[in-house]
């Protein structure tokens, strides 16, 4: 995740932990939420077009920042607030790994259609501590995310531990698989062919650990209905996380808005 520059010590401090038993609850204080658009505009930014990329397309096209980066981000609504969960997600997780290096593909920017999700399992990231040799400390985290912003009839946590059962009989191998086509075919600027190879063709090296989790990341409002009742899946299956995000909808779009404005600052340094 180094590529975002986001400072993952700092950001993991906005995150509270409210429990962590018999599922891990999370909450971003209303103080702190603030921030969520002060940090991570350029960086959410990044997650759908690199400063190489984003400038190279300028100097191709003779387009704005702004237009470029317009092409990539998703319009407000359900694409938006998925694509949101999924990147607080990856960003937490890093933080929480910090500071040990995370991998991750950055799916987001290879969707051929920006008002749709991109496919396959939602966040996937490597920890390789001793690359390039591979050691039984590697680790790889797939995570199913659902967000849940409004009020409207869904069950973000019952069918993030139902799609996550998806990742873990299968779907997460072929997006390993999906991943490594992409690597060869335009490249990934973030993880190599190598790396996808070492966790799909894993008997070819030290067992490595699978971490299978489940993650809601829910309107602050919401957290209290949405938790009753709650059975957490056994934890040495999958991981439950609920991430409270207060009045998550606004924030959400204040966040892609300064992630739009951060063309400012690319076409200043064009």
């Amino acid at each position: 995740m180094q590529e975002l520059d986001v400072d993952l010590e700092s950001f993991g401090d906005i995150f509270a932990t409210i429990q962590s038993s018999p599922f891990i609850l999370v909450e971003i204080e209303a103080g702190q939420v603030s921030l969520l658009a002060e940090q991570l505009g350029v960086p959410v930014r990044r997650c759908y077009i690199s400063d190489e990329s984003l400038q190279d397309r300028i100097t191709r096209t003779s387009a704005s920042a702004q237009e470029i980066i317009a092409t990539k981000l998703p319009d407000r609504g359900s694409t938006m607030a998925g694509d949101f969960g999924e990147i607080l997600t990856a960003l937490f997780q890093a933080a929480r790994e910090h500071p040990g290096e995370v991998l991750d593909p950055k799916k987001w920017r290879l969707k051929q259609d920006r008002t749709k999700a991109a496919p396959g399992s939602d966040v996937v990231q490597m920890i390789l501590p001793h690359w390039p040799v591979a050691s039984d400390e590697d680790r790889i985290i797939c995570s199913e995310v659902k967000t849940k912003s409004t009020s409207r009839d869904s069950k973000p946590i019952a069918s993030a531990i139902e799609d996550s059962k998806k990742d873990s009989s299968g779907r997460f191998v072929k997006t390993l698989n999906w991943l490594k086509e992409r690597a060869l075919d335009t490249g990934l600027s973030t993880v190599s062919v190598d790396q996808l190879d070492r966790f799909i063709h894993a008997i070819d090296h030290p067992a490595a650990h699978r971490e299978f989790r489940a993650v809601a990341v829910i309107s602050t409002s919401l957290v209290a209905a949405e938790i009753q009742g709650v059975v957490a899946p056994p934890s040495d299956e999958r991981a439950l996380i609920v991430i409270s995000v207060p009045d998550l909808k606004s924030n959400y779009e204040l966040v892609y808005d300064a992630a739009l404005l951060s063309a400012d600052e690319s076409e200043a340094v064009a």
